[in-house]
Formats: C-alpha cells, sequence, structure tokens
C-alpha cells in the first residue's frame, strides 16, 4: 500500500478514496522530537502488515528529516519496546 504524506502523519486510501490506514505525530517543544499519538488500520487490512508498513514509513522520515520519535501510541509503544532496531530513533533511548 501506498501512503500519502498528511501535515502530521501518513494515510492509506482505499479505492474510493476513503482512508484506510493512518499514523500520526504531534510536534515537541523540541523541533527534533515528534510523538507518535495514533495508528489505524481498517479491519479489511488487519494481519497484512499495514500497521507495520506505516511504522517503518514514519521512522525512514523522521530520520531522513534528523528527528526522534516519542511513542505514545500503544502500537508504536509495543514496537519500540519488542524491536532494537528502532533504538536509533526512539526518543526514549537517548
Amino acid at each position: 500500500m501506498e501512503f500519502v504524506r498528511t501535515e502530521r502523519g501518513f494515510e492509506g486510501y482505499n479505492a474510493a478514496g476513503e482512508v484506510v490506514a493512518e499514523i500520526t505525530y504531534r510536534p515537541t517543544d523540541d523541533p527534533k522530537v515528534v510523538i507518535a499519538d495514533h495508528t489505524f488500520v481498517d479491519d479489511s487490512l488487519r494481519g497484512q502488515g499495514v500497521a507495520q508498513e506505516l511504522l517503518d514509513t514514519l521512522v525512514a522520515t523522521m530520520k531522513a528529516e534528523g528527528k526522534k520519535i516519542k511513542a505514545e501510541c500503544s502500537y508504536v509503544v509495543a514496537k519500540f519496546q519488542r524491536d532494537s532496531q528502532y533504538d536509533a530513533v526512539n526518543a526514549d533511548k537517548d
């Protein structure tokens, strides 16, 4: 699935143009840190790795921009805790 960057996240759309997947973030007082605050995947896409793709898109983008991510969304919190591949971008690992 391809994702479109929005002002504060990434969205994926179905053929009807409806949002069926999204990850959002918000800025913090530190311009080099954002808070990942929401992940949504429509039931029709569950179990297909779409949430992982969203997170990986956010991580790659923030890395490219020289930013770190503070996990607040339960999905991102769990992924950051379980997988050390995110340590470099995890704001809580400083």
